[in-house]
């Protein structure tokens, strides 16, 4: 943990590797290192609520009674549930919390990843429909209707949790910082050193990590990247990436490298890299035109670069 002292707020900034990630936070604020202790807390508690990986989260206890019984959950896991299923059965989206069998099969991003059988695929597919989510408002009990459906929120979690975070050091009376939670930025008021927004690299997909094709400004919003280089498996010579097709089972054929989204809120960013990775980078830039307060920054796998009306660049 590292701190500094301005003028009058203190500056400091903890790393630690969680949820798989790399994660690093910064803030302004007196009493900056207490908080920043307590921010660890609340990421150790999220993740126990939400992984799809640990066998003893809460998710995984509704993943292990599917087909048997409904469980009841916490309200924030209940809410983000709500909130992917609402954005899985949602026309032409790409996003699809019930794609876990599939995921957990491949395993791509971990070290027994590997290429299932076309027979294992089709068998998979089968389980995988987010209809099949019920969901009992009344009390908050989710019940997945079919034996060896799982759940998996990896494509909206981190921008919930980064989310939840900044609700909790603003209302312990931060007004600068950045979240960053694996490459998921959410910033906190403006950069408080320089007296201006904060200032976001967009990666290059094609060089190593922290190798930028341009510089963006944004005040108290989140910036997410999702893309075809950030975690692969070759088989035979062939490459295949994270990002699956909920048709037809396999890693998305897809244009796309990357495509960046910033909003207010990071779980809005996370949803919709998902929901439109995969469609055509026009349409893209049309839907997101479309969207209030939501902005897209598009990169093509020849390099060629889309962006909103609303993106501003240093």
């Amino acid at each position: 943990m590292q701190k500094e002292r301005g003028n009058c707020l203190q500056s400091a900034s903890h790393s630690l590797r969680l949820m798989g990630a790399s994660i690093t936070l910064m803030i302004f604020h007196e009493d900056a290192q207490n908080l920043l202790l307590q921010s660890e807390q609340l990421l150790h508690l999220y993740k126990n609520r939400f992984s799809a990986n640990d066998v003893d989260s809460e998710l995984m206890e509704i993943n292990l009674q599917a087909g048997k019984k409904a469980v009841q959950v916490h309200p924030e896991l209940f809410e983000l549930i709500e909130l992917g299923k609402k954005h899985s059965i949602a026309a032409n989206s790409h996003l699809n919390i019930a794609i876990g069998p599939l995921v957990q099969t491949w395993r791509i991003g971990f070290s027994d990843a590997k290429l299932p059988s076309e027979e294992e695929i089709q068998r998979l597919l089968k389980i995988t429909n987010p209809e099949e989510i019920v969901l009992n408002d009344l009390n908050r009990e989710v019940y997945l209707s079919k034996e060896g459906m799982r759940i998996d929120l990896g494509a909206l979690a981190k921008g919930y949790i980064a989310d939840k975070l900044k609700e909790f050091l603003v209302e312990q009376g931060v007004q600068s910082g950045i979240i960053d939670l694996g490459g998921n930025i959410l910033t906190i008021g403006e950069n408080p050193t320089f007296h201006r927004p904060w200032r976001i690299g967009i990666q290059n997909p094609a060089l190593d990590r922290g190798e930028h094709v341009a510089v963006i400004e944004v005040s108290d919003a989140s910036v997410v990247t999702s893309g075809i280089y950030e975690r692969q498996l070759v088989v035979d010579g062939k490459t295949y990436h994270h990002i699956f097709d909920r048709t037809t089972g396999y890693p998305t054929e897809t244009e796309l490298a990357s495509i960046t989204i910033v909003a207010k809120k990071s779980v809005d960013c996370e949803i919709w890299t998902t929901r439109l990775f995969g469609q055509n980078p026009y349409d893209i830039i049309e839907e997101i035109e479309q969207q209030p307060g939501l902005e897209a920054f598009v990169i093509t796998k020849n390099q060629k670069m889309m962006y909103t009306s609303g993106i501003h660049f240093v």
